[in-house]
């Protein structure tokens, strides 16, 4: 007789092992999000540590992606929207990115409704990946890095460890965010 587990059984750990590494991305993506929502804030992009030199997304710099995506795209609305509503508002909209990337990323940082976090980090990036889509970007650069984390974090519950969602999620019977 073969030695394999059956579909119902899992290896011993499995569970707290996937727990885990699913907290693990949480985190990380989160510390993505509200570094970057910090870089708005104080409007800087580059950084210089000494023993270490980095970029983050600033207000100004999110502007500049902004107005390349949507005066390349084909998704002739969504560019237009962007062209003709949020750049122009710049001061209200560069405002709202600020304020909501420092919500995603407390929120998944902290595991604080960390699926509606994700979910509010894919409306912010969807529409920039949409309008930059056919422009020869590197192919995995908005799906690998950013959709398919923020993705995988608005299903699976992750903030009920080391999340305030573990708090949460009986107050709301569990159900989606929590």
């Amino acid at each position: 007789m073969a030695d394999t587990v059956s579909t119902t059984e899992q290896a011993p750990g499995t569970h707290r092992v996937m727990a885990g590494a699913f907290t693990v991305l949480r985190i990380f993506t989160g510390l993505v999000w509200l570094t970057n929502g910090l870089a708005k804030v104080i409007d800087k992009t580059n950084y210089d540590w000494g023993f270490i030199s980095f970029n983050l997304v600033s207000r100004t710099v999110a502007r500049g992606i902004a107005a390349d995506a949507s005066s390349k795209t084909y998704f002739t609305p969504l560019g237009a929207f962007y062209r003709d509503v949020v750049l122009p508002n710049w001061g209200f909209f560069g405002v709202f990115l600020t304020i909501a990337e420092l919500a995603v990323g407390i929120g998944l940082l902290f595991g604080i409704a960390s699926r509606l976090a994700a979910v509010g980090g894919l409306l912010l990036l969807v529409p920039i990946w949409l309008m930059l889509l056919h422009t020869g970007l590197y192919l995995w650069e908005y799906p690998a890095e950013d959709l398919l984390p923020l993705l995988l974090l608005a299903i699976v519950p992750t903030g009920r460890l080391f999340g305030a969602d573990k708090v949460l999620a009986p107050r709301f019977g569990h159900h989606w965010p929590f």
